[in-house]
């Protein structure tokens, strides 16, 4: 699972102005889970750098120094919580995440399931009321405010009750951001609600919780298609009146496939830049690929401290200081 393209080793204006504002907030405590490949750990520690965060690195430390050595990196400065495998140091992070230690988790180069299973684990203190999700911003060439793309990596198949809490994170994050309250699309393959279609009744019965206050802070309509979502003409033609039609700012997919083919065809096509975040545990998780490069993980964590500063208060946990 990827949650960024190459081609955010270039300046992104959007990226670079929310990296800006965290450099002004005090640094989030951050686990590090298995930082033990040259891209991860650079990544770590740029953000570090930038007063982002505060790194706690979990892993093998005769790996991590040896990495360290080989990509010319220093991590002396650096705690460093000793971890024999990825689902120790996976372990590890959720205990430090469950004592407030940290307030923030960031895949290293373990595998998007070893810390997944970590996280969802019984009794690991990371689970809330919320469903959890993922949610990719997107920055579009000739597009001025982010756009979101949810779910596209987590939630395989998920029923209406768990897209009402894939769309309320999605909300909570644009807000949490500073992008105030959202138009939100709920996609399909048409624009008109279609028994034999179940993701145009979810659609319609997603904007109805979102009228008797099920789901707050955006302006939701579906179903729409990925046409009339995003294209004021296309919305036009097709006869749509909506305040959300042509102008969607978050667009929720009706299942892990399309919104992932979505999201990489944005990326990869759209030549759009990403970072992503999964929301809805008691911490902000930033799932990385291995592909990814180090300033792709720079934006997301960036995403992640900006998310811990606006809503700690909420979510009942101390603020950094």
């Amino acid at each position: 699972m990827s949650t960024s393209h190459t081609s955010m080793d270039r300046a992104v204006p959007l990226f670079d102005g929310l990296i800006a504002r965290v450099r002004s907030l005090p640094p989030v405590a951050t686990a590090v889970v298995w930082p033990c490949e040259a891209v991860a750990l650079q990544g770590a520690l740029m953000s570090l750098s930038d007063g982002l965060i505060t790194p706690v690195l979990i892993g093998e430390r005769t790996r991590l120094a040896e990495t360290a050595r080989q990509a010319g990196l220093d991590i002396s400065g650096c705690e460093i919580v000793e971890a024999s495998s990825p689902e120790q140091a996976a372990g590890h992070a959720v205990a430090l995440a469950a004592s407030h230690r940290v307030h923030a988790l960031l895949k290293g180069s373990v595998h998007t399931d070893v810390l997944m299973t970590a996280v969802l684990a019984p009794g690991s203190g990371l689970s809330t009321q919320r469903r959890m999700s993922h949610v990719f911003v997107l920055a579009m060439p000739g597009r001025d405010g982010p756009l979101f793309v949810t779910d596209a990596a987590i939630n395989i198949a998920p029923d209406l009750l768990a897209k009402r809490d894939i769309v309320q994170n999605a909300i909570d994050l644009h807000h949490a951001l500073g992008f105030g309250a959202p138009r939100v699309a709920l996609l399909s393959a048409v624009e008109t609600v279609n028994p034999r279609i179940q993701g145009t009744i979810d659609a319609a019965c997603l904007c109805k919780m979102a009228d008797r206050g099920q789901i707050t802070g955006g302006v939701l309509d579906g179903p729409l298609g990925m046409d009339n979502a995003v294209d004021a003409d296309a919305a036009r033609i097709k006869g749509i009146v909506s305040p959300v039609a042509g102008r969607a700012q978050i667009l929720v997919a009706p299942d892990l496939e399309a919104g992932n083919m979505l999201a990489k065809n944005l990326i990869y096509m759209g030549k759009a830049d990403a970072a992503g975040l999964v929301l809805g545990a008691r911490l902000p998780i930033v799932l990385t690929s291995r592909a990814d490069g180090a300033r792709a993980r720079l934006a997301s964590t960036a995403i992640a401290a900006l998310y811990v500063h606006a809503t700690a208060t909420a979510r009942g946990v101390p603020s950094p200081e």
